[in-house]
């Protein structure tokens, strides 16, 4: 079950963090997976973790807000892989993102966000719908987070804005293609431990009604799922991931 061996993947911002604990569990399921980073020696360093482990991958680093970068991308990694049968648009935070309030911010604060969450998101699945739909199968799952679900007085507007763009249009993408063969989905995750010191983020970690904050293995295996066999009747939805934080 969740087996995807022949069967090739792309993640992006899979460097680190949550992407990279979603490259290696795609690998470890048997995807052959092309790790997508702007900086190409943390794609490299979640490469060589994946075959040391024993799995297939490949380093794709581009800037997933440039198209052409991403259809140049897209087809290395095809070249090296065999058709892409999976994308997870992972990448989302930008270089410099900040919390602030929206009326302190500028307009230049805001493109960022809405450039790598709308537009990265768009680019990505363009570069690989074609070829899917031709097949017959297609898994495109997008991370997204609670931001883009719900209100929060934290001063993360314009990032939420991106968020919730990007559920919006894998509503409609999910739809488009179901008939092919292509699903869509979005996962909006709740707080990610990205500390080693969990004196850090003690604070936070009281208000999850589990107790504890996200770790990128508790958003891999939710992957695996819907870029399974057997999550062909699972598309156009939201999925909150977030220790009970939102309840639908």
């Amino acid at each position: 079950m969740f087996d995807l061996s022949g069967k090739s993947a792309l993640v992006t911002g899979a460097g680190q963090g949550v992407g990279a604990g979603i490259a290696r569990m795609l690998a470890h399921q048997g995807a052959a997976v092309a790790v997508n980073d702007l900086v190409e020696e943390r794609a490299a360093s979640t490469v060589e973790a994946i075959r040391a482990a024993g799995g297939r991958a490949v380093t794709a680093a581009f800037d997933v807000i440039d198209y052409e970068q991403v259809r140049a991308g897209v087809a290395a990694a095809e070249a090296a892989l065999g058709p892409l049968a999976i994308l997870v648009n992972n990448a989302g935070v930008p270089p410099g993102m900040q919390v602030q309030l929206f009326r302190d911010s500028q307009p230049g604060d805001w493109r960022k966000y809405v450039e790598l969450n709308v537009y990265g998101v768009m680019n990505c699945s363009r570069a690989v719908i074609e070829g899917m739909c031709g097949r017959g199968f297609g898994r495109i799952i997008t991370i997204s987070s609670g931001a883009g679900t719900v209100g929060i007085a934290l001063g993360v507007s314009a990032y939420a804005a991106g968020k919730g763009g990007g559920i919006s249009f894998m509503r409609h993408l999910a739809l488009e293609n179901a008939r092919s063969g292509v699903t869509a989905n979005t996962i909006a995750i709740g707080l990610i431990d990205n500390h080693l010191d969990p004196a850090v983020t003690a604070h936070l970690a009281k208000t999850i009604p589990v107790g504890r904050l996200g770790r990128p293995e508790d958003i891999a295996p939710l992957c695996v799922y819907l870029a399974s066999d057997e999550a062909s009747w699972i598309t156009g939805q939201t999925i909150e991931l977030n220790g009970g934080s939102t309840t639908t």
